[in-house]
């Protein structure tokens, strides 16, 4: 399929829209208790169930109207497929919880394992987003790798010592915001070690 512009504004609401329809479920049916076939499952078992189509729709509309879909956004919304699923079949809903754990380890990993091949695996994911030179991309990948298994490390502490309203309040505002906050940081690198910059 032949890659097309999208608006920024619609991509970002696209890749955020899933998250916050989440937050907003749970906040609606977090108390409440379903009773199907027999099986009775919290809200946030109900709130993971209707997501997980929720987010392969968008991940679809986004592939139709850009032609394109990020390694990222395929990794992660193979393992919310996977976890989703466990935490529905056996109604527990620490799989979930686990998911970003799990996805920031393989996202850290990977990077690191690139850098000690003396390869920047950040650079063949986000070069066309992203023109830097060698150097640039060497530091931001490690940066990137340091800060992944940051939130991994984040996540556990924050998903198996505090309450699930603290935890889904860390995954859609923290999470969100600590990534942003994360990549406005790298201004300057991006600034220093852009291609289009004169130095």
């Amino acid at each position: 399929m032949k890659k097309r512009d999208i608006n920024p504004v619609l991509k970002f609401l696209l890749e955020l829209g899933p998250l916050v329809i989440f937050f907003i479920i749970y906040g609606r049916i977090k108390d409440k208790v379903f009773s199907i076939f027999g099986v009775d499952y919290q809200g946030f078992i109900i709130a993971t169930g209707v997501f997980i189509p929720i987010l392969l729709f968008s991940i679809l509309v986004l592939w139709i109207l850009s032609g394109k879909i990020a390694k990222m956004q395929i990794i992660t919304a193979i393992l919310v497929v996977i976890f989703g699923g466990l935490t529905i079949w056996f109604n527990d809903d620490r799989f979930f919880k686990m998911k970003p754990t799990i996805i920031y380890l393989l996202f850290g990993g990977i990077l690191s394992f690139g850098l000690l091949r003396k390869k920047s695996y950040l650079e063949y994911i986000m070069e066309d987003m992203l023109p830097l030179e060698s150097t640039g991309w060497v530091i931001l990948t490690k940066r990137v790798a340091i800060f992944f298994l940051s939130l991994a490390l984040l996540n556990e502490l924050i998903w198996r010592n505090m309450s699930t309203d603290s935890w889904v309040n860390f995954k859609t505002f923290g999470l969100t915001g600590a990534v942003f906050i994360f990549f406005i940081a790298q201004n300057s690198l991006i600034q220093k070690y852009g291609k289009t910059s004169q130095k």
